[in-house]
């Protein structure tokens, strides 16, 4: 090989391991590797492809540059049962780990050369069936298993890969996987950074951040934006008499109760734990009534446990009359009050701000606690304030809860009131 031509590979090498670095999402990543492997084998097509152990199947992450009818550049369900290529069974059952990394190899729309025997008549037949004439697979290998394949493909017509090619190829997944590797562990990081650890849910952190984009949204497009909070009730009880790993189950059961919750009002929901024994829905789209049903079913779900004590669940909608939304800590802080209502109550059923009125004690209670300027500071608009914090929530607490009207009850002779205190489910 000539001086020119390695140092063509070489600037080839290097081009698609920079795209890749740059790369800010997992798609965008998949493409850089697609298109520098097509760039740097003068193919015309090219593609990345993952196997899913489970279903036995290889699917495709992205097609790039010259796509077939049908192909669509990241397919949702574009998948192929691994037993119909057996040219890959080998290099998927890993026999090949004894002897190093497994090698790129050729095939052709014409088949193989002097009716060799082991060829993959499904790649031969696409291979003619989108008007391409040849194809090079570089199987990649993460941390030591095969993971997937990158394929890249010429136009009939077009001249056919070599043996210097197909080992380029074999650098090029090379280098492809050790990208993807590092997307691995990049996703993994923010994952445990963004996710409660016990029970899976997201945190406190992913909640700030997604109420903050939420907020923006609905004062963009004017989107209902409803927050959930629960504080299991008991699970201190539960800890001292029971053991910490039946209070632990305990969270991890709520935690599946709210979870499906979040399924319910749909893929803009997001269920997490804040901490200890408090818990959140973040909804953006469903109407408030829709929101308060599901946290209805939640407390009852909640109750029906055979551990602890229930929850005291409050809401806070946008839908409601809760006066304008000026920050996401203003929404933290009426979810908090309505939540610490239903605690003083004893509620079985969710508290709602801005459900009784102009004078709604929840909303007033909420309010009274931005007292210092700092509050009125970060709460205009474009600070970006993160939800109320720990300090704030202590100061709701301490606080007497507003007093309600009397109402007149028809189960007490003439009409006098129960004690304020009394739970209103």
């Amino acid at each position: 090989m000539s001086d020119g031509a390695e140092d063509a590979r070489l600037r080839a090498v290097v081009e698609l391991a920079q795209a890749m670095a740059v790369a800010r999402s997992a798609r965008e990543t998949w493409r850089a590797a697609a298109r520098g492997a097509r760039r740097a084998l003068g193919g015309s097509f090219a593609a990345l492809s993952v196997w899913e152990r489970g279903p036995g199947r290889l699917r495709v992450l992205v097609n790039e540059g010259q796509r077939a009818p049908g192909e669509e550049e990241f397919p949702e369900d574009e998948t192929y049962p691994v037993h119909r290529f057996p040219e890959i069974t080998e290099f998927l059952h890993e026999r090949w780990a004894r002897g190093g990394a497994p090698h790129a190899w050729v095939e052709t729309a014409e088949g193989p050369a002097g009716g060799e025997a082991g060829y993959c008549h499904q790649r031969v037949a696409a291979l003619r069936r989108r008007g391409r004439g040849a194809c090079v697979v570089a199987p990649l290998v993460l941390d030591g298993r095969a993971w997937g394949e990158l394929y890249v493909a010429r136009a009939a017509g077009a001249p056919v890969f070599g043996q210097a090619e197909a080992g380029l190829a074999t650098v090029l997944a090379a280098v492809v996987a050790a990208g993807l590797a590092q997307l691995h562990r990049l996703e993994e990081a923010r994952r445990l950074a963004f996710t409660d650890p016990l029970t899976g849910l997201a945190n406190r952190r992913l909640v700030d951040q997604r109420l903050d984009e939420a907020l923006e949204r609905h004062r963009a497009e004017g989107l209902v934006l409803s927050l959930v909070v629960c504080d299991l009730n008991g699970l201190k009880r539960v800890n001292d008499t029971q053991g910490h790993a039946v209070g632990d189950h305990l969270l991890e059961r709520f935690g599946c109760v709210l979870s499906r919750g979040a399924a319910r009002l749909g893929t803009g929901t997001l269920a997490a734990r804040l901490g200890g024994d408090e818990f959140c829905l973040l909804a953006l789209g469903p109407g408030a009534d829709e929101v308060v049903a599901v946290a209805e079913e939640v407390c009852a779900a909640a109750y029906a446990l055979d551990v602890g004590e229930g929850v005291a669940c409050g809401v806070a909608s946008t839908g409601d009359a809760i006066g304008p939304l000026t920050s996401a800590r203003r929404l933290f802080r009426l979810a908090d009050a309505a939540q610490y209502e239903a605690k003083g109550l004893a509620a079985r059923r969710p508290v709602v701000a801005g459900r009784e009125g102009s004078d709604d004690p929840v909303v007033r209670l909420a309010d009274a606690v931005r007292t210092d300027p700092d509050d009125a500071r970060q709460e205009t608009p474009g600070h970006g304030a993160a939800p109320a914090p720990p300090t704030e929530r202590r100061r709701i607490r301490g606080r007497r809860r507003p007093e309600r009207p009397e109402e007149p009850r028809p189960d007490r002779p003439g009409g006098s009131p129960g004690p304020p205190d009394a739970p209103r489910d």
